[in-house]
């Protein structure tokens, strides 16, 4: 099957589903752990353990003429916090609509542009606020999450989506889990807790306003995987399109936490120039500044996929530089992103509120 033929099959279901059902409801996640029951957990709380291995991710729109911003934003974060801790690590994060004057807002946090081979459902993507929780079990997250929802009066849920990490454990210092191509996740993340501070947390330098620093952009990408047309190819073209082994090895032999050098392999005979990893970082020795924080979704045999989500200090440099390098990758007719949207956790703590009053 063509590429073309392939992603139209993937655009054909998304349009059937959203008619039969007035649109899909689907939403982003991503994880990080928690330390205290105190707060809701920011940037600087990412952990480079592996993430608790169940998640639901809550959108909401603020509810206009309920009262004032600032109050929702309080109450939103009183909500979190009673949540966090034990079992549980819940935290938000704040959407372009969240903060009503431009100039409080992170230079950056503006709504997630359409990339090249993107459909975006609007139902599935976007949002004022994004709730996290994630915990040991799927009925432990679902009933905070239940709680959760009914404590935020001032918001109305836009879209929310279950997820999952299969065989979550940590490898040297990163969290690894195996996402619905059967490969595994997060080989690519910091193995520290100072190189994870250095790819994703905002820093003073960086001319963002003084309330946001401590705190880092998350990317929520939504990608409807066609696992039937995946598994319908050998192991070995499977490997190619990545550029690793199922096991995490690197195609030229080189170990999972080891870096291969392309530059010797020129040609991309070992490993293909149009393979994911080439493409998302063609210098292994200059990672992309970010950390990938993923679950798996499922909603049926025909809609099932890749909660891809990521945090960096800056946007342009981190998921937007590799986005546009994936462009034209082998995996491509694989992927299709119908939703998710860029947000804003705040710093550790809630003195960040202070600037909304």
């Amino acid at each position: 099957m063509t590429v073309t033929s392939r992603r139209g099959v993937l655009r054909a279901s998304i349009a059937a589903a959203a008619v039969g059902t007035g649109g899909l409801t689907v939403a982003a996640v991503t994880s990080m752990r928690g330390t205290s029951s105190h707060h809701s957990p920011g940037a600087a709380h990412l952990r480079d353990v592996a993430p608790l291995p169940y998640t639901q991710v809550i959108a909401l729109d603020l509810v206009r003429g309920n009262g004032g911003r600032a109050h929702a934003l309080h109450a939103a974060q009183q909500v979190v916090a009673a949540l966090d801790g034990g079992g549980i690590a819940a935290w938000l994060a704040l959407g372009e609509g969240a903060i009503a004057e431009p100039n409080a807002r992170p230079r950056q946090l503006l709504r997630m542009p359409v990339f090249s081979g993107d459909v975006l459902d609007p139902k599935q993507s976007h949002g004022d606020l994004l709730l996290q929780i994630t915990g040991t079990s799927t009925s432990a997250v679902r009933d905070a999450a239940e709680r959760a929802v009914r404590g935020l009066a001032r918001w109305r849920v836009r879209w929310r989506l279950d997820g999952v990490r299969p065989e979550n454990r940590t490898e040297d210092g990163r969290g690894l889990a195996r996402n619905p191509f059967h490969f595994t996740e997060g080989y690519g993340n910091p193995a520290t807790s100072a190189e994870v501070t250095e790819r994703a947390v905002v820093t003073a330098d960086q001319g963002e306003p003084a309330w946001a620093i401590g705190g880092s952009y998350q990317v929520v990408r939504i990608i409807r995987l066609a696992t039937g047309f995946w598994d319908r190819d050998t192991v070995h073209d499977q490997e190619r399109i990545i550029g690793r082994r199922r096991d995490g090895r690197w195609l030229d032999g080189t170990p999972s936490a080891e870096r291969p050098v392309f530059a010797a392999d020129p040609h991309g005979t070992t490993t293909p120039l149009d393979s994911h990893v080439r493409r998302a970082a063609p210098d292994r020795r200059h990672p992309p500044p970010l950390v990938r924080r993923g679950y798996n979704y499922r909603r049926g045999t025909d809609d099932q996929g890749l909660i891809f989500s990521c945090f960096q200090r800056d946007l342009a440099e981190g998921f937007e530089a590799v986005q546009k390098r994936l462009e034209g990758e082998a995996m491509a007719k694989y992927a299709l992103t119908v939703g998710g949207g860029y947000f804003f956790v705040p710093p550790p703590g809630g003195k960040w509120l202070s600037a909304f009053t």
